[in-house]
């Protein structure tokens, strides 16, 4: 095996989440050009075909299955889903998640909850769905986020605060299923990526945010995808249990 074999997912079965957009494609599309056959996930069902068409363009196979991760039950039929139709699960890119920005004093316990329900919460259905039927050398990949280990000068509270969960989540999953069922689990802690989340985002706040970041731009979804990639792949084979930042440098500041 050479040192670019390593980072082939050729006969292998990744299921993403939040498939429909933004990351979610560009994590799709990465798994199916490393060799992967992918079964995508995701609320708005519409999106989610275009996402199977471009895996598909690939020379890959492609599923989607409507999902809403804040329900066990759908978790379970997706994983369900993908073992009928391709009878194996290797990957699973938790990515299905929402941002907010809500001032901490005015953030209602629906608003706060939701969050919670939706960035950490459906991360673990999907997780304990996947883990019992991955086989060893299995990859579980969260994506979390640079504001679960910093701040940025936005109300935050409720994102921020799923996002640091993720990241002891990982630990903790890695704890209990590498050594026990070879599932390797990492999380990777994505900066500011041109997204349709950050098409939002007030331009005074990305002047002011900007000079933190050593690059000095946001990140492009492809150099998020190499390194997912090699969580997924072999290439990551001896690494379990740690998030992955990817930030341009904003971490330094």
């Amino acid at each position: 095996m050479t040192i670019l074999d390593r980072f082939r997912l050729d006969g292998r079965v990744a299921i993403v989440t939040g498939a429909s957009s933004g990351l979610g494609v560009s994590f799709a599309k990465a798994l199916a050009e490393a060799g992967a056959d992918v079964v995508l996930g995701a609320r708005r069902q519409d999106k989610l075909a275009q996402t199977r068409e471009l895996v598909e363009a690939t020379g890959r196979r492609a599923l989607a299955v409507g999902t809403d991760v804040t329900r066990p039950e759908d978790c379970q039929a997706l994983v369900d889903a993908a073992m009928t139709a391709f009878g194996r699960v290797d990957v699973l890119v938790n990515n299905a998640g929402v941002g907010t920005a809500v001032p901490a004093l005015r953030e209602t316990p629906e608003q706060f909850r939701a969050v919670i329900d939706l960035n950490l919460n459906g991360c673990y259905w999907m997780a304990q769905a996947c883990a019992k039927v991955m086989k060893p050398g299995s990859s579980i990949i969260n994506i979390s986020s640079v504001l679960g280990l910093t701040s940025a000068g936005l109300p935050h509270a409720a994102y921020s605060a799923s996002k640091a969960a993720l990241i002891g989540l990982t630990r903790d999953l890695a704890q209990q299923w590498t050594q026990r069922r070879g599932i390797r689990v990492n999380a990777l802690a994505p900066g500011y990526f041109e997204s349709e989340m950050t098409a939002q985002l007030d331009q005074a706040f990305v002047q002011r945010m900007l000079p933190r970041v050593l690059v000095g731009r946001f990140g492009q979804a492809d150099e998020l995808s190499a390194a997912l990639i090699f969580l997924a792949s072999e290439a990551g084979s001896y690494v379990t249990g740690i998030t992955l930042p990817v930030e341009g440098g904003m971490l330094t500041s």
